[in-house]
């Protein structure tokens, strides 16, 4: 059920790291006076959707479940360890269960959140904000909801706040890096630039007040570097990816 929710996601996903090549996009709710939302109570890690690929030389993906259960475990860790640093107040993580019905009610909160997200990437880059999503002086205004329905997910949880996250990560083959190297010789060799592409990293958080459902926090990570496969890489992708969460 899942995978093929966040089929449509990836995609959009894989399309921001074209569009917003090594960039982030934070958006932060406001208050009626224009001011940013502070964390007021405890949040809940909800277990990230992650997945590791290797780009093979003919550019297709190919999944290592190896590396995705590695940085299943590490990335977690990195969170927890950076919004300690934060000093943000923290709930046991909520585990996803494998066989959670597609209709159940918290199977719909999580794919809710997914079409959630994926709206905000979509509609709150430059050129594609919606009218409705607008400030007085045009620019784009941070005014999503899951609506009441998340407090089930607050009653299982314990926690004010959730914090949903998804991440793709893409490593090059050897195959690929050397057709990558040869393409851009012979870029050079004709005065142009070629770039076939490699690896890549993107991912997107969000941190869901659940006692209204409000979206407090967003942020769209897209970068050709990173590595989830150790700690330290873990540990640099939670703080690129947390960058900015309100305290």
């Amino acid at each position: 059920m899942r995978a093929l929710a966040l089929r449509t996601f990836a995609v959009v996903l894989t399309a921001a790291l074209w569009c917003l090549p090594a960039a982030a996009q934070v958006r932060i709710a406001t208050d009626a006076a224009g001011h940013a939302l502070r964390i007021q109570g405890s949040v809940v890690v909800i277990e990230p959707d992650i997945e590791l690929s290797l780009v093979t030389a003919g550019g297709l993906t190919e999944p290592r479940k190896e590396w995705s259960e590695a940085a299943r475990k590490l990335y977690p860790q990195a969170v927890r360890t950076r919004l300690g640093n934060l000093n943000i107040q923290q709930k046991a993580d909520f585990e996803i269960p494998d066989d959670l019905p597609a209709d159940s009610r918290m199977g719909q909160i999580i794919r809710l959140n997914e079409a959630v997200a994926m709206s905000i990437s979509q509609y709150s880059a430059a050129g594609s904000v919606l009218a409705t999503k607008k400030d007085a002086k045009g620019r784009p205004r941070m005014d999503w909801t899951l609506g009441p329905g998340v407090t089930e997910l607050q009653q299982a949880t314990g926690a004010d706040y959730a914090l949903f996250t998804y991440v793709r990560d893409s490593y090059t083959s050897g195959g690929r890096a050397a057709l990558r190297a040869l393409t851009m010789l012979a870029g050079f060799a004709m005065g142009t630039y070629l770039d076939i592409g490699g690896g890549a990293q993107v991912g997107v958080a969000t941190l869901v007040d659940l006692r209204t459902g409000q979206v407090v926090w967003f942020n769209l990570m897209a970068k050709q570097s990173g590595d989830l496969r150790d700690q330290s890489g873990a540990n640099a992708t939670a703080m690129q990816l947390l960058r900015d969460m309100p305290r």
